[in-house]
C-alpha cells in the first residue's frame, strides 16, 4: 500500500495535535494536513483530495456532516469520525459501520480505529458511499434543519445564510440558489435541498422553483385564476396549481 495522505479536521488545535502525535512514526502515513474549520476542510479536499479524513463534527461555521454535504458523498475520502456524542447517539457509527472515535479515547481505541480504517482504504469504496448516505439521510447528529450552504468552487467558498436565500431553481444536476440579488450553483437536487429545509419557512411552489415565504411580499392573481409569486427584491415567481394548496391550505 502507498504511503497514507491524512487531514485532520477539528477547530480545537490540542485535538488536531493529539491526532497528529498518534499518527507521527507510523510507517503507513505519508503526509499530515490539517483543516482549522469545516470551510477549510472542504477547500483543501475539493483542492487535492487526501486519502482518509479524521473529521471532527462538532465545529462552528460548518458540522463534520455539513462537510459532507458540501463536499458530495462521492467525493468524500475514507472518514474516521471524531465526536463527543454520547452513547447512544454513536450506536448509529456501529450500525453503519463507519469508523468514529469518541472522545476522550485511548491509544487502544485511535489504534484499533487506525487499522478499520487502512483496510477500508483497500475495500469497495461503494460501501462506504452508501453508508455516509444513509447516515445523512436519517438526520440522527443534530443535522437538522439547513442553517447555512456552502457556495463557490475550488478556489473561494463562501458561507451563504439560509436566512438571506429567497428562492431555489433547479438546474439539471445543479441547484440555483438565489440569494441577496446573486445566484449561486450548488450541486444538489431541488427534492435534496427540500428535505433539509425548514418547511415553515421554504415551500415548493413549482417542480422547479422553492420559495422563502419570508421574502414574499404579495400573491398576485393573473386573468386565469393563476397566481404570480412576488418577492420583495421584485423577483416574479409563478405559482404552479398543483402546489397551490401549499399556499393556500
Amino acid at each position: 500500500m502507498k504511503p497514507v495522505r491524512v487531514l485532520i479536521v477539528d477547530d480545537e488545535r490540542p485535538a488536531r495535535l493529539k491526532i497528529r502525535r498518534h499518527l507521527k512514526n507510523r510507517p503507513e502515513v505519508g503526509s499530515i494536513e490539517e483543516a482549522h474549520d469545516g470551510l477549510a476542510a472542504v477547500e483543501t479536499i475539493r483542492r487535492d483530495p487526501p486519502d482518509l479524513v479524521f473529521l471532527d463534527i462538532q465545529m462552528p461555521g460548518l458540522n463534520g456532516f455539513e462537510v459532507i454535504e458540501a463536499v458530495g458523498v462521492e467525493a468524500m475520502p475514507k472518514v474516521v469520525f471524531v465526536t463527543a456524542f454520547d452513547d447512544h447517539a454513536i450506536a448509529a457509527f456501529d450500525v453503519e459501520a463507519l469508523d468514529y472515535l469518541l472522545k476522550p479515547y485511548s491509544d487502544e481505541r485511535f489504534d484499533k480505529a487506525f487499522t478499520r480504517a487502512l483496510e477500508r482504504l483497500g475495500s469497495d469504496e461503494t460501501t462506504d458511499r452508501t453508508a455516509l448516505s444513509r447516515l445523512q439521510a436519517g438526520e440522527r447528529f443534530g443535522g437538522d434543519r439547513l442553517r447555512r450552504i456552502v457556495v463557490g468552487d475550488r478556489d473561494r467558498l463562501e458561507l451563504v445564510s439560509i436566512a438571506k436565500v429567497t428562492h431555489l431553481t433547479a438546474a439539471g444536476n445543479y441547484v440555483e440558489v438565489h440569494a441577496e440579488g446573486v445566484r449561486h450553483l450548488v450541486r444538489a437536487t431541488l427534492a435534496d435541498m427540500e428535505r433539509r429545509l425548514d418547511a415553515d419557512r421554504f415551500t415548493r411552489i413549482h417542480r422547479s422553483t422553492i420559495v422563502n415565504l419570508d421574502h414574499v411580499k404579495v400573491l398576485q392573481a393573473d386573468l386565469g385564476g393563476d397566481y404570480e409569486v412576488i418577492l420583495r427584491d421584485g423577483t416574479v415567481l409563478r405559482l404552479s396549481r398543483r402546489y397551490k394548496d401549499r399556499i393556500f391550505p
